[in-house]
């Protein structure tokens, strides 16, 4: 009687290891696809160092750029697009890039650009400027190409009246 117990004892744990072994084993299965890898190359700092970079700046009805640095390398053809995100007209809401010149006093500089509104606030005297886009509404975007400048920090900036104290940023050559 000892050994049938016994018996029927091992028999239902021998049963319920193979079970708990079975359930908690994974398959592993080798996933075999007819689309060719593209093997990539490492990034090294030459390979960084892309002779034209695409930037997108976006403008909000907020007066804001979602981009307060933008870095490039030096000589690299800098494509930069401009979107307004927002909805409100050119008139009330208008956005720019302007990339200056290092030394330009922000102050002063919109000061000329505030009074040169049928240029799309950007003076006649354009020697403190490298780059800029055209003004632009809600819903519009302007895209400009320009070799970036020598190393350095350049400031940009918003030209619409009153928007530079808060649409600005450091533009970083290296």
């Amino acid at each position: 009687m000892y050994y049938s117990k016994f018996k029927s004892t091992l028999a239902i744990l021998t049963i319920s290891a193979t079970l708990f072994v079975s359930c908690n084993k994974t398959e592993e299965k080798e996933v075999v696809s007819d689309t060719p890898v593209e093997q990539t190359t490492p990034v090294t700092p030459d390979a960084a160092k892309q002779d034209t970079i695409k930037i997108t700046l976006n403008s909000t009805d907020k007066m804001q750029y979602d981009l307060s640095e933008i870095d490039v390398n030096e000589g690299q053809t800098v494509v930069l697009t401009l979107h307004h995100t927002g909805t409100m007209p050119i008139a009330s809401m208008g956005h720019n890039f302007v990339l200056l010149k290092q030394g330009t006093d922000l102050a002063k500089f919109e000061e000329k650009a505030s009074k040169a509104q049928k240029d799309g606030y950007i003076p006649t005297d354009t020697s403190d400027i490298i780059a800029h886009t055209k003004l632009i509404g809600g819903g519009e975007s302007d895209t400009i190409t320009f070799k970036a400048p020598a190393k350095g920090t350049y400031d940009y900036m918003c030209s619409f009246p009153g928007h530079y104290s808060v649409m600005k940023g450091k533009f970083n050559v290296k």
